[in-house]
């Protein structure tokens, strides 16, 4: 047993080192000037500490347009995050706590839209777009992200162990209606669910490349993803104007990563505060 336990100690070193090492060389990289990202061992720093500088380059950079990238990404990050989060959260409510005709065929849809990979969808939802006008808007974005067929799978899961039946009968005896119960009652209880579905939405969401890629025309629509690629496609063209950007698009990509991290370490007491909960009624 000690063996196995120093094995699996073993293991999720490698595992960690493996996560945090492109972070770590990310970090270390952002710190140096385009001439040490090529001259310089690549995870260490160098005497020359360029960090202060290449971030005031990048919001500098075009006119300040990365500051608008970071804008335009937070919110279409906020509002499918939070539209898709709500939406789940009413939608698995609804399969677990309640019983109608075709119930469980319509939850095998949901099942079945999972395996679908989302890069499979990008050009049929182009071209619906395309059709109603909202091709290369803001959108064109949120709109495909408030669907998010896991997340509801997920809340479904999550509802049908986390919500008491005798709770939704409680209310509806004190004469709530079916949506005040939601409101009231439900949706508290399901908060470490919704928080899940919001930053499983909200990453997926921000690291978005190809929807944007495909959807978006105007570079100041552009998310971060888009507006880096487009940077580091310029370094790759060459040119006196661009010689510094590839240290501004290693830098640039250090800092979109930065809200992310926030996001998760603002929201990881809801998932453990649910969890003690949960002890608690067990």
């Amino acid at each position: 047993m000690k063996r196995r336990s120093n094995l699996l100690t073993i293991g999720m070193l490698a595992l960690l080192v493996y996560f945090l090492l492109p972070l770590f060389w990310l970090v270390v990289a952002s710190t140096k000037s385009t001439g040490d990202l090529f001259s310089s061992f690549g995870l260490w720093f160098t005497a020359d500490f360029h960090l202060f500088q290449n971030i005031g380059q990048v919001f500098t950079y075009g006119d300040g347009v990365y500051g608008r990238w970071l804008l335009n990404t937070l919110f279409y990050s906020v509002v499918s995050a939070g539209g898709a989060a709500f939406l789940c959260a009413l939608g698995g409510y609804g399969f677990a706590k309640f019983r109608f005709r075709g119930n469980s065929t319509l939850f095998g849809v949901v099942l079945a839209a999972v395996m679908v990979p989302t890069t499979a969808l990008a050009i049929p939802t182009y071209l619906l777009f395309s059709k109603i006008d909202l091709v290369n808007t803001p959108w064109a974005i949120i709109l495909p992200s408030l669907v998010s067929p896991f997340g509801l799978y997920l809340m479904r899961i999550y509802a049908q162990d986390a919500i008491d039946d005798s709770m939704i009968e409680a209310g509806r005896i004190d004469g709530a209606s079916e949506m005040g119960i939601f409101f009231k009652i439900v949706l508290r209880s399901l908060a470490p669910g919704i928080v899940t579905v919001l930053l499983f939405t909200l990453v997926a969401t921000w690291n978005n490349y190809f929807l944007p890629l495909i959807m978006l025309n105007d570079p100041e629509l552009y998310p971060i993803t888009v507006g880096l690629a487009a940077w580091s496609s310029q370094t790759a063209g060459g040119g006196g104007s661009t010689g510094d950007l590839l240290a501004l698009v290693v830098t640039g990509s250090m800092l979109s990563i930065v809200p992310l991290i926030a996001a998760f370490l603002l929201l990881q007491r809801y998932w453990q505060s649910g969890l003690s909960a949960g002890g608690v009624k067990g």
